[in-house]
């Protein structure tokens, strides 16, 4: 039988910039339910206060930080509250993102103002806090766990105008896959996880609409659209000692659609 404390997060930190959004909270949620200790960050109080009750209702500690994920000197005050309130970080879940259908351009004509927004939104958003999460890992020597969330446009195309959205979560796949490499010798592991389209609060009229969430779910084998609750098990599974063997990987979680791709 299989040892399920490797599954366990207790005496564990968590830093999860984004962490009052559609997945981030959820995610926030999941790691307290599994022993973390959890530090929200973003730009809205009230979405942030919420993440923190879910964490305090699953029995939990969290702290709620204001700040902006593309800023360096909120991503070093970011780390510098989780620290000194809770002494370490041990896990990143960077859950800042999105912006797929609001600036959507033909690739010849893409403008650089929107290709710029999409790129500091999914990967700037990504780098900051993380970087600075990472310099205090290396220099506590303990080692840590890094999570990204990427999508499944990083593989695959769309003839839609998505042309700094895919190339964006690219981004974010590749820096996935350098820094488990750079950083193997501190014992920090770097994953990602590739979601397709998943139901949240920021969705909700586009699945409103029965023809798009139609076109969606045809699309997927499983049949039907991504949930949070599909989300939470992988990430907790690779911030996990039962993933300590697993760096550098990003695994889908989209019902088998690049599979038929």
């Amino acid at each position: 039988m299989p040892d399920l404390e490797m599954f366990s997060l207790k005496d564990r930190v968590a830093l999860v910039p984004g962490g009052g959004g559609g997945i981030g909270a959820p995610m926030a949620e999941a790691l307290a339910q599994a022993g973390a200790k959890v530090a929200v960050a973003g730009r809205t109080a009230e979405a942030l206060q919420g993440a923190v009750d879910r964490v305090t209702a699953a029995g939990s500690e969290g702290l709620a930080i204001a700040g902006d994920a593309t800023s360096e000197a909120d991503a070093e005050r970011m780390v510098k509250e989780t620290v000194d309130r809770f002494g370490r970080i041990d896990i990143v879940v960077n859950a800042v993102g999105g912006g797929a259908g609001k600036v959507l351009h033909p690739a010849e004509e893409y403008p650089r103002d929107a290709w710029d927004w999409i790129m500091e939104l999914n990967v700037r958003s990504t780098l900051i806090p993380t970087q600075a999460a990472a310099r205090s890992m290396i220099e506590r020597g303990e080692g840590g766990a890094i999570l990204n969330i990427t999508s499944v446009r990083a593989l695959l195309g769309i003839n839609a105008g998505y042309s700094a959205y895919v190339a964006a979560k690219g981004a974010i796949a590749s820096l996935t896959r350098q820094w488990a490499t750079e950083w193997a010798k501190y014992r920090i592991r770097v994953n990602a996880i590739m979601p397709t389209f998943v139901d949240t609060p920021q969705v909700a009229m586009l699945l409103g609409d029965p023809k798009f969430k139609q076109g969606i779910v045809d699309r997927i084998p499983l049949g039907r659209v991504g949930e949070t609750k599909d989300i939470v098990g992988p990430a907790i599974f690779l911030v996990s000692d039962a993933a300590s063997f697993v760096t550098g990987q990003v695994l889908g979680i989209d019902g088998g659609l690049t599979a038929t791709q």
